[in-house]
């Protein structure tokens, strides 16, 4: 059956997909950037890490057809569709840490670390996602750069569940630089069977 989720901008969610199941992060209006993490079912001590996804893959970056690993290096998805082609492996979920050392605005603000938290009933002090959507470059000297978005409204991003696990999505909250392009909105999330999880 399918199942279609709102996330509110700055928000967060988190949802059951069964192995075989096809999780769609849509971007409705294009350019925001979706803080993807998950924890297999019934063991949130192993959960999606993408350092052990880069060390699989080889590779800083996700092409269709890679696996995403946990911390066990168990594949837990399947990349089926990146329209965008552009997310991020290295940086953190933003917190009220990170806030306050950028622009001295933490208190308050809304930040994915305490959204995933929220919606997996945790309080991990940090999680290091998958950044759908998030548009960084390496440079030869080692600095990492991060670009203006160019997911247009619409696109999607398409992993099937090869466990069961639970998924957490954050609408990055950060509008203070070009990471979402310097506005926040909201996400779709989609849990469909194959066969219905076209868009």
């Amino acid at each position: 059956m399918r199942r279609e989720y709102a996330v509110p901008p700055c928000g967060g969610l988190a949802v059951d997909v069964r192995a075989g199941e096809v999780l769609l992060v849509v971007n409705p209006e294009g350019g925001q950037v979706a803080d993807f993490f998950a924890e297999v079912s019934g063991e949130a001590d192993e959960f999606l890490s993408p350092g052990v996804t880069m060390d699989c893959n080889g590779s800083l970056v996700l092409r269709v057809g890679d696996r995403l690993y946990s911390n066990r290096y168990r594949p837990l998805f399947r990349l089926l569709r990146d329209d965008a082609g552009q997310n991020d492996l290295l940086f953190p979920a933003c917190s009220r840490e990170m806030y306050d050392f950028f622009y001295r605005n933490g208190e308050g603000h809304p930040n994915c670390l305490d959204n995933l938290n929220a919606a997996l009933g945790r309080s991990r002090p940090l999680i290091q996602p998958v950044n759908l959507f998030m548009r960084t470059r390496v440079e030869a000297d080692g600095r990492v750069v991060i670009e203006p978005p160019q997911a247009k409204p619409g696109d999607c991003v398409a992993l099937e569940a090869l466990v069961d696990v639970r998924a957490a999505v954050s609408a990055c909250s950060v509008k203070e630089s070009v990471t979402n392009g310097g506005r926040c909105a909201g996400l779709v999330l989609v849990v469909a069977d194959r066969a219905e999880s076209r868009l």
